[in-house]
C-alpha cells in the first residue's frame, strides 16, 4: 500500500527580518485511497503544507516521505519523475493552457513522462467520456465552462494513474450546482482508481463528505471531526 506520511514538518518565512511561523511541527499519514481534508482561516498554511507534501516546496525542518523515499534528500530530477508518477493536481483556477485543446491539455503528463501512446490515448479518451466532456475534446479552454475546465484539470490529474491528489480549493471558483457535480466527481474517480485526495478547502459542502479532517490553526495541525 502507498503512504505519503510528513514527521515533525515546520514551515517559516523571515518578513521584514521578523520569522513568521506557518508549520510547526506538523505530523501526517495518508495511506493509499484515503481522503483527507484539511481546513483553517485564510493564511493559516494550508497552501503550504499542501505544496510541500507533493515536493512543490521545501520544509524549513522535518521530513515528507512516500513509502521509503525521503523527499527531502532526492535530487531534483528524480523528485520530479517521483512527482510526476505520483502525484496529481487540481487547483482552484485551472491552469489550462488557452493554445491546446482540451485533449491536447489532458495528455501533456503523459507526454512529459514518456508514457502517451496508443493504450494511453484510448484511456484518455474513457477517461473524457466518464467526465462528461468528450464533446469538448476539439475545443480551446475559453469555450468551457468554468466546472466543464475544472472536469478536464481532474482528468488532467489522474491520466498519470498517480496515487495522491493535491486539491487546492478545488471548488472556490464555481457556484454551488458546479461545486457539488465537482465532490462527486473527485470521490467516485478517487474510489474508481484508488487514488488518496489530499484538500485544502473551506468548503463545508466538501468537507462533509472527508471522513479524515484535519484543522490547521496557529501553525498546528489538529483533528477536526472527533
Amino acid at each position: 500500500m502507498n503512504n505519503l506520511s510528513c514527521v515533525n514538518l515546520s514551515k517559516s518565512f523571515l518578513i521584514r527580518n521578523e520569522q513568521l511561523d506557518v508549520l510547526e511541527n506538523i505530523n501526517l499519514n495518508i495511506n493509499e485511497n484515503e481522503k483527507v481534508a484539511i481546513t483553517g482561516k485564510s493564511g493559516s498554511g494550508k497552501s503550504t503544507l499542501l505544496h510541500i507534501l507533493a515536493g512543490l516546496d521545501e520544509p524549513t525542518s522535518g521530513h515528507v516521505f512516500l513509502n521509503n523515499d525521503n523527499l527531502s534528500n532526492l535530487k531534483k530530477d528524480i523528485l520530479n519523475k517521483i512527482r510526476l508518477e505520483n502525484f496529481g493536481f487540481v487547483y482552484q483556477f485551472h491552469h489550462l493552457l488557452d493554445d491546446l485543446t482540451i485533449e491536447e491539455n489532458i495528455k501533456i503528463p503523459s507526454l512529459l513522462n514518456n508514457s502517451y501512446n496508443k493504450s494511453k490515448k484510448i484511456f484518455i479518451g474513457d477517461l473524457m467520456k466518464s467526465l462528461d466532456i468528450s464533446h469538448r475534446k476539439d475545443h480551446l479552454p475559453w469555450k468551457l465552462s468554468g466546472g466543464e475546465k475544472q472536469r478536464v484539470a481532474i482528468a488532467r490529474s489522474i491520466v498519470n494513474n498517480p496515487k495522491f491528489i493535491f486539491l487546492d480549493e478545488p471548488t472556490g471558483n464555481l457556484d454551488s450546482e458546479n461545486s457539488t457535480n465537482i465532490h462527486n466527481l473527485l470521490l467516485s474517480t478517487s474510489n474508481k482508481y484508488g487514488i488518496a485526495l489530499i484538500t485544502a478547502t473551506h468548503d463545508n459542502e466538501f468537507i462533509k463528505l472527508f471522513n479524515n479532517v484535519y484543522n490547521l490553526s496557529e501553525s498546528k495541525l489538529s483533528i477536526a471531526n472527533e
